[in-house]
Protein backbone atom coordinates (compact mmCIF):
# COMPACT_ATOMS: atom_id res chain seq x y z
CA UNK A 1 0.00 0.00 0.00
CA UNK A 2 2.66 2.93 1.09
CA UNK A 3 4.38 1.55 -2.36
CA UNK A 4 1.36 2.15 -4.39
CA UNK A 5 0.32 5.71 -2.68
CA UNK A 6 3.78 7.28 -3.16
CA UNK A 7 4.22 5.40 -6.94
CA UNK A 8 1.01 7.13 -8.12
CA UNK A 9 0.23 10.32 -5.45
CA UNK A 10 3.58 11.29 -5.26
CA UNK A 11 4.15 11.33 -8.88
CA UNK A 12 0.11 12.46 -10.01
CA UNK A 13 0.15 10.23 -12.28
CA UNK A 14 -3.29 10.65 -12.23
CA UNK A 15 -3.95 14.01 -12.91
CA UNK A 16 -8.00 14.82 -12.79
CA UNK A 17 -9.54 16.20 -15.95
CA UNK A 18 -11.32 19.42 -15.71
CA UNK A 19 -13.57 20.82 -18.40
CA UNK A 20 -15.02 24.31 -18.30
CA UNK A 21 -17.87 26.21 -20.47
CA UNK A 22 -17.71 29.99 -20.64
CA UNK A 23 -21.47 31.59 -19.65
CA UNK A 24 -21.91 32.33 -23.76
CA UNK A 25 -21.58 29.02 -24.31
CA UNK A 26 -23.75 27.55 -22.28
CA UNK A 27 -27.29 26.54 -22.22
CA UNK A 28 -27.84 27.86 -18.90
CA UNK A 29 -26.33 31.50 -19.51
CA UNK A 30 -23.94 30.88 -16.84
CA UNK A 31 -20.25 29.12 -16.40
CA UNK A 32 -20.23 25.26 -16.56
CA UNK A 33 -17.52 23.10 -14.46
CA UNK A 34 -16.83 19.65 -15.10
CA UNK A 35 -14.32 17.83 -12.82
CA UNK A 36 -12.88 14.28 -12.31
CA UNK A 37 -10.36 14.07 -9.10
CA UNK A 38 -7.91 10.95 -9.63
CA UNK A 39 -6.17 9.41 -6.74
CA UNK A 40 -5.21 5.81 -5.57
CA UNK A 41 -6.42 3.68 -2.09
CA UNK A 42 -8.83 7.25 -0.96
CA UNK A 43 -11.92 7.86 0.47
CA UNK A 44 -14.34 11.04 -0.07
CA UNK A 45 -16.58 12.55 2.79
CA UNK A 46 -18.23 15.94 2.61
CA UNK A 47 -18.45 18.87 4.96
CA UNK A 48 -19.93 22.21 5.40
CA UNK A 49 -17.33 24.59 7.13
CA UNK A 50 -19.44 27.91 8.61
CA UNK A 51 -18.56 31.40 8.63
CA UNK A 52 -15.46 32.22 11.51
CA UNK A 53 -14.14 35.36 12.95
CA UNK A 54 -10.60 35.08 13.80
CA UNK A 55 -8.95 37.41 16.78
CA UNK A 56 -5.95 39.85 15.20
CA UNK A 57 -2.57 38.38 14.99
CA UNK A 58 -3.87 34.68 13.90
CA UNK A 59 -1.94 32.70 11.94
CA UNK A 60 -2.79 29.32 10.08
CA UNK A 61 -0.35 26.61 9.07
CA UNK A 62 -0.54 23.30 7.35
CA UNK A 63 1.26 20.11 7.59
CA UNK A 64 2.25 19.80 3.94
CA UNK A 65 4.06 23.26 4.28
CA UNK A 66 6.16 25.36 5.99
CA UNK A 67 4.45 28.80 5.44
CA UNK A 68 3.15 30.89 8.31
CA UNK A 69 0.41 32.65 6.95
CA UNK A 70 -1.79 35.81 8.49
CA UNK A 71 -5.59 34.86 8.87
CA UNK A 72 -7.66 37.37 7.60
CA UNK A 73 -10.40 38.70 10.03
CA UNK A 74 -13.17 36.52 9.10
CA UNK A 75 -13.23 33.45 6.44
CA UNK A 76 -16.09 32.74 4.42
CA UNK A 77 -18.49 29.80 4.55
CA UNK A 78 -17.74 27.06 2.01
CA UNK A 79 -19.13 23.42 0.96
CA UNK A 80 -15.65 21.08 0.88
CA UNK A 81 -15.51 17.59 -0.62
CA UNK A 82 -13.12 15.87 1.38
CA UNK A 83 -10.25 12.77 -0.49
CA UNK A 84 -8.53 11.00 2.60
CA UNK A 85 -5.88 8.92 1.89
CA UNK A 86 -2.89 7.22 3.53
CA UNK A 87 -0.36 9.83 4.58
CA UNK A 88 -2.99 12.38 3.23
CA UNK A 89 -2.48 14.33 0.00
CA UNK A 90 -2.21 17.84 -0.92
CA UNK A 91 -3.88 18.39 -3.85
CA UNK A 92 -7.43 16.69 -4.21
CA UNK A 93 -10.16 18.20 -2.39
CA UNK A 94 -12.48 20.72 -4.11
CA UNK A 95 -14.38 23.64 -2.82
CA UNK A 96 -17.68 25.93 -3.42
CA UNK A 97 -17.79 28.86 -0.93
CA UNK A 98 -20.58 30.58 0.10
CA UNK A 99 -20.21 33.47 -3.00
CA UNK A 100 -20.70 30.45 -5.32
CA UNK A 101 -16.72 30.81 -6.03
CA UNK A 102 -15.35 26.97 -6.63
CA UNK A 103 -12.09 25.91 -7.26
CA UNK A 104 -10.47 22.75 -8.48
CA UNK A 105 -7.19 21.50 -9.94
CA UNK A 106 -4.88 19.90 -11.85
CA UNK A 107 -0.79 18.33 -11.62
CA UNK A 108 1.07 19.71 -14.45
CA UNK A 109 4.36 18.53 -13.55
CA UNK A 110 7.03 18.70 -14.36
CA UNK A 111 7.71 22.77 -14.23
CA UNK A 112 11.41 24.12 -14.09
CA UNK A 113 12.91 24.75 -10.38
CA UNK A 114 15.73 27.19 -10.01
CA UNK A 115 17.09 25.36 -7.45
CA UNK A 116 17.44 22.42 -9.82
CA UNK A 117 15.49 19.72 -7.87
CA UNK A 118 13.09 17.47 -8.89
CA UNK A 119 11.38 16.89 -5.73
CA UNK A 120 8.52 19.28 -4.21
CA UNK A 121 11.29 21.29 -2.29
CA UNK A 122 9.24 21.99 0.14
CA UNK A 123 12.24 23.43 2.12
CA UNK A 124 12.25 26.30 -0.12
CA UNK A 125 9.06 26.81 -1.10
CA UNK A 126 6.00 27.07 1.94
CA UNK A 127 2.72 26.65 0.24
CA UNK A 128 1.13 23.52 -1.36
CA UNK A 129 -2.51 22.09 -0.12
CA UNK A 130 -3.10 25.85 1.15
CA UNK A 131 -4.33 27.75 -1.52
CA UNK A 132 -7.18 25.86 -2.44
CA UNK A 133 -8.57 26.36 1.53
CA UNK A 134 -7.42 29.98 1.54
CA UNK A 135 -9.17 30.64 -2.23
CA UNK A 136 -12.76 29.42 -0.37
CA UNK A 137 -12.33 31.15 2.14
CA UNK A 138 -11.27 34.45 1.12
CA UNK A 139 -12.71 34.95 -2.63
CA UNK A 140 -16.13 36.56 -3.20
CA UNK A 141 -15.12 35.80 -6.95
CA UNK A 142 -13.11 33.77 -9.65
CA UNK A 143 -10.92 36.91 -9.83
CA UNK A 144 -10.51 37.38 -6.33
CA UNK A 145 -9.22 33.83 -5.85
CA UNK A 146 -7.00 34.87 -8.64
CA UNK A 147 -5.33 37.60 -6.32
CA UNK A 148 -5.54 35.39 -3.20
CA UNK A 149 -3.62 32.77 -5.39
CA UNK A 150 -1.16 35.05 -6.70
CA UNK A 151 -0.86 37.19 -3.20
CA UNK A 152 0.15 33.54 -1.42
CA UNK A 153 2.39 32.48 -3.96
CA UNK A 154 4.57 35.39 -4.46
CA UNK A 155 5.02 36.12 -0.91
CA UNK A 156 5.54 32.43 0.28
CA UNK A 157 6.60 30.29 -2.72
CA UNK A 158 4.86 27.17 -4.23
CA UNK A 159 5.86 23.45 -4.01
CA UNK A 160 4.18 21.45 -7.04
CA UNK A 161 3.56 22.42 -10.50
CA UNK A 162 -0.09 22.67 -11.21
CA UNK A 163 -2.90 24.34 -12.75
CA UNK A 164 -6.09 26.25 -10.86
CA UNK A 165 -9.65 26.44 -12.17
CA UNK A 166 -11.48 29.27 -10.21
CA UNK A 167 -14.77 29.47 -11.14
CA UNK A 168 -18.06 31.49 -10.57
CA UNK A 169 -21.30 31.98 -12.54
CA UNK A 170 -19.59 35.15 -14.56
CA UNK A 171 -16.24 34.01 -14.90
CA UNK A 172 -13.60 30.85 -15.32
CA UNK A 173 -10.25 31.83 -14.46
CA UNK A 174 -6.89 29.19 -15.08
CA UNK A 175 -4.70 29.81 -12.98
CA UNK A 176 -1.01 28.05 -13.41
CA UNK A 177 1.56 27.99 -11.03
CA UNK A 178 5.17 26.45 -11.10
CA UNK A 179 7.65 25.97 -8.67
CA UNK A 180 8.99 28.87 -7.28
CA UNK A 181 7.34 32.35 -6.43
CA UNK A 182 5.34 33.18 -9.49
CA UNK A 183 2.13 32.53 -11.68
CA UNK A 184 0.38 33.29 -14.54
CA UNK A 185 -3.48 33.43 -14.91
CA UNK A 186 -5.91 33.93 -18.04
CA UNK A 187 -9.74 34.28 -18.07
CA UNK A 188 -11.93 31.61 -19.79
CA UNK A 189 -13.39 33.62 -22.66
CA UNK A 190 -16.88 33.58 -22.35
CA UNK A 191 -17.52 31.97 -25.94
CA UNK A 192 -15.27 29.12 -24.94
CA UNK A 193 -14.85 25.78 -24.31
CA UNK A 194 -11.89 24.74 -22.27
CA UNK A 195 -10.27 21.17 -21.48
CA UNK A 196 -7.86 20.83 -19.21
CA UNK A 197 -4.37 18.14 -20.56
CA UNK A 198 -2.49 18.53 -17.42
CA UNK A 199 0.10 20.20 -18.98
CA UNK A 200 0.47 24.58 -19.08
CA UNK A 201 -1.53 25.63 -21.56
CA UNK A 202 -1.21 29.57 -21.21
CA UNK A 203 1.49 30.70 -23.56
CA UNK A 204 0.75 34.17 -25.14
CA UNK A 205 0.54 37.01 -22.18
CA UNK A 206 -1.09 39.86 -22.91
CA UNK A 207 0.64 42.14 -19.94
CA UNK A 208 -1.49 45.38 -20.95
CA UNK A 209 -5.03 43.45 -20.35
CA UNK A 210 -5.58 43.07 -16.48
CA UNK A 211 -8.96 42.29 -17.43
CA UNK A 212 -8.37 38.86 -19.17
CA UNK A 213 -4.65 38.00 -17.78
CA UNK A 214 -2.40 37.97 -14.40
CA UNK A 215 1.13 37.71 -14.30
CA UNK A 216 3.12 38.31 -11.10
CA UNK A 217 5.84 40.79 -11.90
CA UNK A 218 8.64 38.59 -11.36
CA UNK A 219 7.35 36.05 -13.75
CA UNK A 220 9.74 37.15 -17.11
CA UNK A 221 12.62 38.41 -15.11
CA UNK A 222 12.87 35.18 -13.10
CA UNK A 223 12.34 33.15 -16.38
CA UNK A 224 15.42 35.58 -18.03
CA UNK A 225 17.67 35.23 -15.02
CA UNK A 226 17.65 31.74 -15.55
CA UNK A 227 18.02 30.99 -18.61
CA UNK A 228 15.13 29.91 -19.55
CA UNK A 229 13.87 32.43 -22.05
CA UNK A 230 15.85 35.32 -23.91
CA UNK A 231 13.44 38.15 -25.79
CA UNK A 232 14.12 38.59 -29.60
CA UNK A 233 14.51 42.11 -28.58
CA UNK A 234 15.76 43.19 -25.10
CA UNK A 235 12.94 44.47 -23.48
CA UNK A 236 10.42 43.41 -25.08
CA UNK A 237 8.20 40.59 -23.85
CA UNK A 238 6.22 40.00 -26.61
CA UNK A 239 7.14 36.84 -27.61
CA UNK A 240 7.13 35.10 -23.98
CA UNK A 241 5.42 31.66 -24.04
CA UNK A 242 4.44 30.60 -20.27
CA UNK A 243 4.13 27.13 -21.12
CA UNK A 244 6.80 26.82 -23.25
CA UNK A 245 9.34 28.39 -20.59
CA UNK A 246 8.03 27.29 -17.41
CA UNK A 247 7.36 23.81 -18.41
CA UNK A 248 9.89 20.94 -18.41
CA UNK A 249 9.79 16.93 -20.15
CA UNK A 250 7.69 16.12 -22.39
CA UNK A 251 4.00 15.25 -22.27
CA UNK A 252 2.80 12.28 -20.92
CA UNK A 253 1.09 9.00 -23.31
CA UNK A 254 -2.34 9.47 -21.02
CA UNK A 255 -2.60 13.26 -20.89
CA UNK A 256 -2.16 13.06 -24.62
CA UNK A 257 -5.37 10.56 -25.24
CA UNK A 258 -7.12 12.43 -22.75
CA UNK A 259 -7.26 15.35 -24.33
CA UNK A 260 -7.59 14.16 -27.73
CA UNK A 261 -10.49 12.65 -26.64
CA UNK A 262 -12.37 15.21 -24.90
CA UNK A 263 -12.10 17.81 -27.85
CA UNK A 264 -13.45 14.85 -29.93
CA UNK A 265 -16.85 14.73 -27.57
CA UNK A 266 -16.33 18.84 -27.18
CA UNK A 267 -15.87 19.86 -31.09
CA UNK A 268 -15.94 16.46 -32.66
CA UNK A 269 -12.45 17.33 -33.66
CA UNK A 270 -9.65 14.48 -34.51
CA UNK A 271 -6.50 16.10 -33.55
CA UNK A 272 -2.81 14.67 -33.80
CA UNK A 273 -0.16 17.45 -33.09
CA UNK A 274 0.66 17.83 -29.05
CA UNK A 275 0.46 21.52 -30.28
CA UNK A 276 -2.85 21.38 -31.21
CA UNK A 277 -3.90 19.50 -27.83
CA UNK A 278 -2.29 21.88 -26.04
CA UNK A 279 -4.71 25.09 -27.16
CA UNK A 280 -5.76 26.87 -23.90
CA UNK A 281 -9.56 26.84 -25.30
CA UNK A 282 -11.36 26.83 -28.36
CA UNK A 283 -14.29 28.95 -29.95
CA UNK A 284 -18.16 27.23 -29.12
CA UNK A 285 -20.15 26.37 -32.04
CA UNK A 286 -23.15 25.51 -30.11
CA UNK A 287 -24.21 25.62 -26.48
CA UNK A 288 -23.17 23.13 -23.99
CA UNK A 289 -24.90 21.47 -21.22
CA UNK A 290 -23.93 19.21 -17.79
CA UNK A 291 -24.91 16.15 -19.89
CA UNK A 292 -22.22 17.05 -22.86
CA UNK A 293 -19.86 17.85 -19.43
CA UNK A 294 -20.88 14.61 -18.25
CA UNK A 295 -20.05 12.32 -21.29
CA UNK A 296 -16.14 13.70 -21.31
CA UNK A 297 -15.95 13.10 -17.52
CA UNK A 298 -17.07 9.40 -18.07
CA UNK A 299 -14.98 8.88 -21.14
CA UNK A 300 -13.38 5.45 -21.65
CA UNK A 301 -12.58 6.38 -25.34
CA UNK A 302 -14.84 3.83 -26.54
CA UNK A 303 -15.48 3.40 -30.63
CA UNK A 304 -12.44 5.26 -31.28
CA UNK A 305 -9.06 4.96 -32.73
CA UNK A 306 -7.91 5.07 -28.81
CA UNK A 307 -10.31 2.60 -27.97
CA UNK A 308 -8.21 -0.55 -26.66
CA UNK A 309 -10.81 -2.62 -25.07
CA UNK A 310 -10.79 -5.21 -27.86
CA UNK A 311 -14.41 -5.09 -28.05
CA UNK A 312 -15.24 -4.96 -23.88
CA UNK A 313 -13.07 -7.99 -23.62
CA UNK A 314 -11.05 -5.70 -21.93
CA UNK A 315 -12.02 -3.84 -19.07
CA UNK A 316 -11.49 0.21 -20.16
CA UNK A 317 -9.95 1.05 -16.94
CA UNK A 318 -7.34 -0.47 -17.49
CA UNK A 319 -4.49 -0.66 -14.39
CA UNK A 320 -2.65 1.39 -12.79
CA UNK A 321 0.12 1.29 -15.00
CA UNK A 322 -1.60 1.64 -18.05
CA UNK A 323 -2.56 4.76 -20.38
CA UNK A 324 -5.41 5.85 -18.12
CA UNK A 325 -9.33 7.19 -19.59
CA UNK A 326 -10.60 10.06 -18.59
CA UNK A 327 -12.62 8.06 -16.47
CA UNK A 328 -10.12 5.07 -14.92
CA UNK A 329 -9.02 3.46 -12.03
CA UNK A 330 -7.60 5.99 -9.79
CA UNK A 331 -11.22 8.30 -10.52
CA UNK A 332 -12.40 8.63 -6.98
CA UNK A 333 -14.93 11.81 -7.34
CA UNK A 334 -16.83 13.28 -10.50
CA UNK A 335 -19.03 16.39 -10.38
CA UNK A 336 -19.91 18.54 -12.58
CA UNK A 337 -21.72 22.46 -11.57
CA UNK A 338 -24.48 24.51 -12.90
CA UNK A 339 -23.99 28.01 -11.66
CA UNK A 340 -26.86 30.31 -11.13
CA UNK A 341 -27.60 33.93 -10.97
CA UNK A 342 -29.57 32.74 -7.36
CA UNK A 343 -26.50 31.58 -5.35
CA UNK A 344 -28.44 29.24 -3.78
CA UNK A 345 -29.25 27.38 -7.03
CA UNK A 346 -25.42 26.06 -7.83
CA UNK A 347 -26.19 22.67 -8.79
CA UNK A 348 -23.52 19.95 -8.27
CA UNK A 349 -24.25 17.07 -10.06
CA UNK A 350 -22.13 14.72 -7.78
CA UNK A 351 -20.60 10.88 -8.57
CA UNK A 352 -18.50 9.21 -5.94
CA UNK A 353 -16.30 7.52 -6.81
CA UNK A 354 -16.87 7.28 -11.09
CA UNK A 355 -19.00 8.85 -12.83
CA UNK A 356 -19.53 5.61 -15.16
CA UNK A 357 -21.10 3.46 -12.35
CA UNK A 358 -22.81 5.96 -9.77
CA UNK A 359 -25.31 8.67 -11.12
CA UNK A 360 -24.76 12.42 -11.19
CA UNK A 361 -26.96 13.31 -8.19
CA UNK A 362 -28.57 16.64 -7.85
CA UNK A 363 -26.91 18.53 -4.37
CA UNK A 364 -27.18 22.31 -3.73
CA UNK A 365 -23.71 23.04 -1.99
CA UNK A 366 -24.51 26.82 -0.63
CA UNK A 367 -27.83 26.12 0.09
CA UNK A 368 -27.11 22.83 2.21
CA UNK A 369 -27.03 23.55 6.12
CA UNK A 370 -26.48 20.19 6.50
CA UNK A 371 -24.85 17.08 5.18
CA UNK A 372 -26.19 14.51 4.10
CA UNK A 373 -26.60 11.46 6.41
CA UNK A 374 -23.70 9.02 5.91
CA UNK A 375 -21.54 11.25 3.62
CA UNK A 376 -19.35 12.14 6.58
CA UNK A 377 -17.74 10.76 9.45
CA UNK A 378 -15.70 13.29 11.30
CA UNK A 379 -16.88 16.68 11.70
CA UNK A 380 -14.87 19.74 9.68
CA UNK A 381 -12.44 20.88 12.35
CA UNK A 382 -11.40 16.85 13.20
CA UNK A 383 -10.88 16.39 9.58
CA UNK A 384 -8.62 19.52 9.17
CA UNK A 385 -6.95 18.55 12.13
CA UNK A 386 -6.31 14.94 10.55
CA UNK A 387 -5.86 15.93 6.82
CA UNK A 388 -2.58 14.53 6.78
CA UNK A 389 -2.79 12.14 9.80
CA UNK A 390 -5.61 9.59 8.61
CA UNK A 391 -6.05 6.76 10.36
CA UNK A 392 -5.92 3.26 7.93
CA UNK A 393 -9.33 2.46 9.88
CA UNK A 394 -10.93 4.80 7.40
CA UNK A 395 -9.86 3.06 4.39
CA UNK A 396 -11.42 -0.23 5.07
CA UNK A 397 -14.98 -1.17 3.77
CA UNK A 398 -17.28 0.17 6.19
CA UNK A 399 -21.24 -0.20 4.94
CA UNK A 400 -22.39 2.69 7.08
CA UNK A 401 -20.44 5.68 4.99
CA UNK A 402 -22.27 6.15 1.49
CA UNK A 403 -18.72 6.75 -0.37
CA UNK A 404 -18.86 2.53 0.34
CA UNK A 405 -21.88 1.54 -1.58
CA UNK A 406 -20.93 3.29 -4.49
CA UNK A 407 -17.41 1.57 -4.30
CA UNK A 408 -18.91 -1.75 -4.26
CA UNK A 409 -20.85 -0.84 -7.90
CA UNK A 410 -17.24 -0.10 -9.01
CA UNK A 411 -15.68 -3.35 -8.06
CA UNK A 412 -18.50 -5.57 -9.73
CA UNK A 413 -17.75 -3.28 -12.93
CA UNK A 414 -14.42 -4.06 -12.39
CA UNK A 415 -14.35 -7.99 -12.16
CA UNK A 416 -16.80 -7.86 -15.30
CA UNK A 417 -17.39 -4.73 -17.44
CA UNK A 418 -18.53 -6.03 -19.80
CA UNK A 419 -21.66 -7.93 -18.29
CA UNK A 420 -22.25 -4.88 -16.06
CA UNK A 421 -21.72 -1.99 -17.42
CA UNK A 422 -24.85 -1.92 -19.77
CA UNK A 423 -27.29 -2.92 -16.85
CA UNK A 424 -25.84 0.01 -14.50
CA UNK A 425 -25.51 2.49 -17.29
CA UNK A 426 -29.42 2.33 -17.82
CA UNK A 427 -30.18 2.18 -14.55
CA UNK A 428 -27.99 5.21 -14.05
CA UNK A 429 -29.78 7.00 -17.25
CA UNK A 430 -33.06 6.41 -15.32
CA UNK A 431 -32.21 8.13 -12.29
CA UNK A 432 -30.42 11.17 -14.06
CA UNK A 433 -33.57 11.40 -16.63
CA UNK A 434 -35.98 12.09 -13.66
CA UNK A 435 -34.16 14.35 -11.47
CA UNK A 436 -33.38 16.45 -14.73
CA UNK A 437 -37.71 16.26 -15.17
CA UNK A 438 -38.17 17.83 -11.79
CA UNK A 439 -35.45 20.30 -11.59
CA UNK A 440 -37.89 22.97 -12.94
CA UNK A 441 -40.31 22.52 -10.49
CA UNK A 442 -38.03 21.94 -7.51
CA UNK A 443 -36.32 24.97 -7.97
CA UNK A 444 -39.53 26.77 -8.65
CA UNK A 445 -40.72 25.47 -5.48
CA UNK A 446 -37.53 27.48 -3.91
CA UNK A 447 -38.57 30.25 -5.12
CA UNK A 448 -41.66 30.53 -3.90
CA UNK A 449 -40.33 29.71 -0.67
CA UNK A 450 -37.86 32.42 -1.31
CA UNK A 451 -40.07 35.20 -1.65
CA UNK A 452 -41.08 34.95 1.47
CA UNK A 453 -38.40 33.53 3.76
CA UNK A 454 -34.57 32.57 2.54
CA UNK A 455 -33.65 30.31 5.54
CA UNK A 456 -36.86 27.69 4.74
CA UNK A 457 -36.34 28.23 1.31
CA UNK A 458 -32.53 26.75 2.00
CA UNK A 459 -33.88 24.51 4.29
CA UNK A 460 -36.34 23.12 1.25
CA UNK A 461 -33.04 22.53 -0.98
CA UNK A 462 -31.66 20.95 1.76
CA UNK A 463 -33.68 18.71 2.24
CA UNK A 464 -33.87 17.55 -1.27
CA UNK A 465 -30.19 17.16 -1.62
CA UNK A 466 -30.41 15.04 1.47
CA UNK A 467 -33.45 12.71 0.57
CA UNK A 468 -31.29 12.30 -3.45
CA UNK A 469 -28.48 11.58 -1.26
CA UNK A 470 -30.13 9.01 0.12
CA UNK A 471 -32.01 7.34 -2.81
CA UNK A 472 -28.71 6.84 -4.73
CA UNK A 473 -27.40 5.36 -1.51
CA UNK A 474 -30.16 3.27 -1.62
CA UNK A 475 -30.11 3.12 -5.59
CA UNK A 476 -26.48 1.61 -5.16
CA UNK A 477 -27.54 -1.23 -2.49
CA UNK A 478 -30.43 -2.14 -5.03
CA UNK A 479 -28.12 -2.70 -8.25
CA UNK A 480 -25.50 -5.00 -6.06
CA UNK A 481 -28.52 -7.14 -5.23
CA UNK A 482 -29.81 -6.84 -8.85
CA UNK A 483 -26.40 -7.68 -10.54
CA UNK A 484 -25.80 -10.65 -7.67
CA UNK A 485 -28.77 -12.38 -8.56
CA UNK A 486 -28.83 -11.39 -12.57
CA UNK A 487 -25.56 -13.19 -12.13
CA UNK A 488 -27.08 -16.51 -10.67
CA UNK A 489 -29.58 -16.60 -14.02
CA UNK A 490 -26.59 -16.51 -16.10
CA UNK A 491 -25.17 -19.17 -13.89
CA UNK A 492 -28.21 -21.42 -14.26
CA UNK A 493 -28.26 -20.79 -17.68
CA UNK A 494 -24.57 -21.72 -18.45
CA UNK A 495 -25.04 -24.67 -16.35
CA UNK A 496 -28.13 -25.94 -17.63
CA UNK A 497 -30.21 -26.04 -14.46
CA UNK A 498 -32.46 -22.99 -14.99
CA UNK A 499 -35.24 -25.49 -15.01
CA UNK A 500 -36.76 -27.32 -11.50
CA UNK A 501 -34.52 -30.32 -10.41
CA UNK A 502 -35.45 -33.81 -10.90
Amino acid sequence: MEKLVYEFMGTDRGNCSTAIVGKNASVTGKVLLAHNEDDTAAVVQTHLVPRIKHKPGTVITFADGKAVIPQVEETYAYYWSEVRCEGGISFADGFVNEWGVAVVTNACRPSKDATGSHSDNREVYGLGYAIRRLVAERAKTAREGVQVIAKLVEEFGYFSSRSYQVVDKDEAWVVQVPKGFNVVAKRVPDDHVYYMPNWYTIHHVDFNDPDNYYASPNLVPHAIEQGWYTPAVEGDWSDFDFAVTYQEGEMAKYNILRARNAWRILKGLELETEEELKVFSRKAEKKYSADDLKQVMRAHYLGTPDDETDGLTKNPHRGYYSPLTICNPMTVESSVVEFNEDINLTRMLRAAPRGCACPYTPWYPVALTRVPKGYSWMTPQASQAAHFYVDDAELVYDPGKAFWAFKIIQYFTEFDYKGTHEKVEAEIAKLEAAWELEKDAVEGAYKALKAVDEATAKEYLTQYTCAQAQKAWDWANYMVSKLGEERIIENCKVWGDDEEFN
